[in-house]
């Protein structure tokens, strides 16, 4: 094709000349995401794809030395940008140009590179940066534990400010490369797989490579002494667990409860489909902590999780997140039934198959010990508010709304959309309102009114609000695995 040459006139030709290129549009990006829950959360303006972190810690101390480098891609003419982060920043680079850098707000580190960045563009951002993370406090808290031979980080919904620079909400998932030198006899889990281990001069550095998309909240790091036990499920996935030796009473009953990683996640198959990451297992670090997290591919249990006993369905709840909650995340923080909901239902579904009461019997159960004026029906799972987001109510009452959606639309539909939803929507972000459309899609039913019912209103349903009616109270005996079920939920209230 020939193309033919456009002149500009004179008026137009001057009129371009005069203004120069530097007089583009940039602007600097948002220092938050506009989260319902957590406004000061996350960043515009860019779009992460990918953290390599160089790290290295000294137990005795506490010191944290870190270099992270930062794939992203703008997505507006940016002047300026912001990483949330708290500890000090030595030197920060962008494209591999010095780029100015300030403080500001609780974690905004606002960087300023030599010219704008032009939308659409990939960019690389370094960050240099040490300092002590179990003295850095937000909001008068550290998410960094110190224990007797190390540090663990596992919190939500926040815990990436005091370890490593980002774009911290879920709604901005990336890869990951963590690479953590230790003391020589210290070990360093993180999440994936261990890439590679090499020893220098006194220091030992762990590699751990996360290769599918993962919040940052989700990304964990422990550094300790752990006794480590390997194994692969029946379709090859590495199974990597670990506990502190120094756990005491609660030794036995941690190891014997994630010992059953390997068994549960084959199983969890079975109900959701194909496990969706490049490793599997957990972790007990010896952390005074009550609560568990769903630390992607190597969920965190505190050792007081174990106070009671062996706990299965513990285990049971944190990897199925690994479905609902890692693979698929919520796209805002208002939307953390399609975390909680089903993996508190997963549990209900355990005990199913195991013969310790049924999801109905559980459903029955926990809908009679709730007259209608409990507080307990005020609390909605669709939108629960923040001081309300990890209340008992959000897993009971969630769980409560699968087992009456699986009564309305029958097993062999809802079945199918617990496998559905999470193959359809791997490794993205969705709403609650998205499950709601998904459903009514995939059953061919208006469920709307349904799901405001079970998951909107701060009332109990009444009978006929789209299931049978659960059963009166007083009239339902406790099933056998309640006990257990319950013992999770201060673990929950704990994140």
């Amino acid at each position: 094709m020939r193309h033919r040459l456009l002149v500009p006139g004179a008026a137009a030709l001057s009129l371009m000349l005069a203004i120069p290129a530097s007089a583009a549009d940039f602007t600097p990006g948002a220092p938050d995401v506009g989260d319902s829950y957590y406004p000061e959360s996350g960043n515009g303006g860019y779009r992460v794809s990918h953290y390599d972190l160089r790290l290295k810690y000294q137990p005795k101390t506490d010191l944290l030395e870190g270099t992270a480098t930062l794939l992203a891609k703008t997505t507006q003419d940016l002047s300026r940008f912001n990483l949330d982060f708290g500890l000090k920043v030595s030197e920060v680079r962008v494209n591999g140009k010095k780029a100015a850098f300030a403080t500001s707000g609780k974690h905004e580190l606002e960087v300023t590179p030599p010219k704008g960045l032009p939308k659409g563009e990939d960019i690389s951002v370094v960050v240099r940066y040490a300092g002590k993370p179990s003295e850095l406090k937000i909001d008068g808290f550290t998410a960094w534990a110190r224990t007797p031979d190390g540090g663990v980080v596992a919190q939500e919904p926040d815990s990436a400010v005091w370890w490593f620079p980002s774009n911290d909400h879920p709604s901005d998932k990336a890869t990951y490369d963590i690479s953590i030198a230790v003391p020589d006899g210290t070990q360093a889990l993180s999440n994936g797989v261990l890439a590679s281990k090499t020893s220098k001069l006194g220091w030992t550095r762990y590699n751990w490579r996360s290769d599918k998309p993962q919040a940052t909240y989700l990304t964990t790091l422990a550094i300790g002494k752990f006794d480590i036990t390997t194994d692969t499920t029946a379709d090859g996935t590495p199974v990597i667990n670990a506990v502190s030796p120094d756990l005491g009473a609660n030794l036995g009953s941690a190891r014997a409860s994630i010992e059953r990683t390997t068994e549960v996640t084959e199983w969890l198959e079975s109900v959701f489909g194909r496990y969706p990451f490049n490793a599997v297992g957990g972790y007990v670090p010896n952390v005074p902590a009550h609560y568990a997290l769903e630390t992607q591919t190597r969920p965190f249990y505190g050792k007081q999780a174990f106070d009671k006993g062996t706990n299965v369905s513990v285990v049971v709840h944190e990897l199925a997140h690994q479905w609902y909650g890692d693979s698929v995340s919520l796209k805002d923080w208002k939307d953390i039934w399609i975390n909680e909901g089903f993996a508190a239902y997963s549990q209900w579904l355990w005990s199913e198959k195991e013969g310790e009461g049924t999801a109905q019997q559980l459903a029955d159960y926990v809908y009679a010990q709730h007259p209608a004026g409990d507080p307990f029906w005020t609390v909605k799972p669709g939108d629960p508010g923040a001081d309300k987001q990890f209340d008992s109510a959000v897993y009971d009452r969630g769980a409560l709304a699968l087992q009456a959606l699986r009564v309305k639309l029958g097993d062999k539909v809802f079945f199918g959309l617990l496998k559905s939803w999470p193959t359809e929507h791997r490794y993205g972000n969705a709403s609650v309102a998205d499950f709601v459309k998904f459903a009514e899609q995939k059953s061919g039913k208006p469920l709307a009114d349904f799901f405001d019912t079970w998951l909107f209103q701060p009332s109990k349903p009444q009978t006929g609000a789209g299931a049978r009616a659960f059963a009166a109270r007083g009239l339902v005996a406790q099933p056998k695995s309640w006990k257990q079920i319950a013992a999770t939920h201060a673990v929950h209230d704990g994140h």
